[in-house]
Order: C-alpha cells, then structure tokens, then sequence
C-alpha cells in the first residue's frame, strides 16, 4: 500500500499522532479511537494492521499486551514527494516566524 493510501485515513492518522507521542498498548489506542471515531474494537485492530503492514508501526509483545510504536520511515516517502513544493510555503514559514518573534519583541 502507498504511504499516501495509508495516510489517508483519517483514523490512521488519528493513531499515527497517538504513537508519534511514544508507544501506546493496544487497549489504549482502541480507547481513544473508539471514543473520537464511535468505531468498533475489531475496526481499530484493522487500521493497527494495515499500519504494521505497511511499515508505519511496530508491535511488540509484553505480556498480554500488544505495544505499538510509530516508525517514521515510510514518512520519508512522503517527505521526498513533498520536498518540489515546499517552495510555496517555506517563504510564507519563514515571514510567519518573523512575525511572531517581532511580536515576542514588542511585548518585551
């Protein structure tokens, strides 16, 4: 699967920010997806599978838990196709960043 058919998930995405944050037991992860998407247990456990499959996630045993970790390798897919247009908002990033540290400066 392509790392933008992954990401176009909105609760793959929803999980991927969960785990950016740092391992995650499986129970866990259900709660919060469950809560914010009303999907059911074996629905989450699909989008963890298709996460593992496709390289964004790790799982490790401990117990009878199930760990999750993010791994952020298939990310650089996604950054390498980004990278031709950065162009279009990294001058608009940059004047932001001016901005907020002249407000900073002008509080002072």
């Amino acid at each position: 699967m392509h790392a933008f058919d992954v990401l176009g998930d909105p609760v793959r995405r929803r999980i991927l920010e969960l785990l950016s944050a740092g391992e995650l037991a499986s129970g866990d992860i259900v709660a919060v997806v469950q809560k914010e998407f009303a999907i059911s247990q074996p629905a989450v456990s699909q989008h963890l599978k298709v996460l593992r499959d496709s390289g964004f996630a790790t799982v490790r045993a401990d117990a009878q838990r199930r760990i999750y970790a993010m791994d952020a390798a298939p990310l650089q897919e996604v950054d390498a196709w980004l990278d031709p247009f950065r162009r279009f908002w990294d001058h608009k990033l940059d004047a932001l960043a001016t901005e907020i540290a002249r407000g900073k400066r002008d509080r002072k």
